[in-house]
């Protein structure tokens, strides 16, 4: 868990480095998510969008694979960095492959094309986060959706 908190501790003010936000801008300080995007393999939890976050410099993710679910080869219109909390994903970025376990850390940017495959029998559970942001709206054409309880 370390690693996450360093990973978030060097990102964090990169991000919002350029554009600082205020709680009178609107943002929500807590969240415990704002929707679900699911498939028959994937569950996307949306812990920070522009709804909650004001703006949208950056957006983050709870993504949990199911066992032996793979996704199809694509691109992401910003830098996509995921860590692995639960299982071992394998990350394969512009067919090269590297497999991710818990406390790693896969990143990808937008030129890359990236595919996801849960390599074992346990679901891949991940924080994945995207800089700038505007992948939960693409996700949400993909995804159907549903409100976080």
């Amino acid at each position: 868990m370390r690693s996450l908190f360093a990973v978030l501790l060097v990102i964090m003010p990169l991000l919002f480095a350029a554009s600082p936000v205020r709680a009178a801008d609107g943002y929500d300080p807590v969240s415990t998510g704002t929707t679900e995007l699911y498939g028959d393999d994937v569950v996307i939890k949306v812990l920070v969008e522009a709804a909650n976050l004001g703006s949208s410099d950056v957006e983050v993710g709870e993504i949990t694979f199911a066992p032996g679910s793979k996704s199809s080869g694509h691109r992401h219109g910003s830098i996509e960095i995921f860590y692995v909390v639960d299982g071992t994903l394998d990350h394969i970025v512009n067919g090269e492959s590297h497999p991710l376990s818990p406390g790693m850390v896969g990143m990808v940017h937008p030129s890359d094309t990236v595919t996801h495959e849960v390599i074992g029998d346990e679901p891949v559970r991940a924080v994945v986060i995207w800089a700038p942001g505007g992948e939960v709206d693409r996700l949400r054409q993909v995804f159907p959706e549903r409100p976080v309880e």
